[in-house]
């Protein structure tokens, strides 16, 4: 259960700076670092691929950087944020 809402809490970290600039998955990871978290790339980089199948984020050609695409799933990230806040 703590493995799911580390991974659940990571999906939202993402989604937040995905929406505002393009991320690194190494920014991620220092990041949460700062927050207090200790993960490392084995837990960032299988949630930004599994992300990435979902449709929530892009990865561009030009170094593995990740943006957001999906309007619709931005919408859902918007409405699961104005609940947690």
């Amino acid at each position: 259960m703590i493995k799911s809402m580390l991974s659940g809490f990571v999906r939202l970290h993402i989604l937040h700076h995905a929406s505002l600039e393009s991320i690194y998955g190494v920014e991620i990871i220092e990041e949460l670092k700062r927050h207090g978290y200790r993960v490392g790339p084995g837990t960032v980089y299988p949630v930004l691929h599994q992300m990435e199948e979902d449709g929530f984020l892009m990865n561009t050609l030009e170094g593995g950087e990740y943006v957001k695409v999906s309007n619709k799933k931005t919408s859902e990230y918007h409405s699961i944020d104005k609940s947690i806040n």
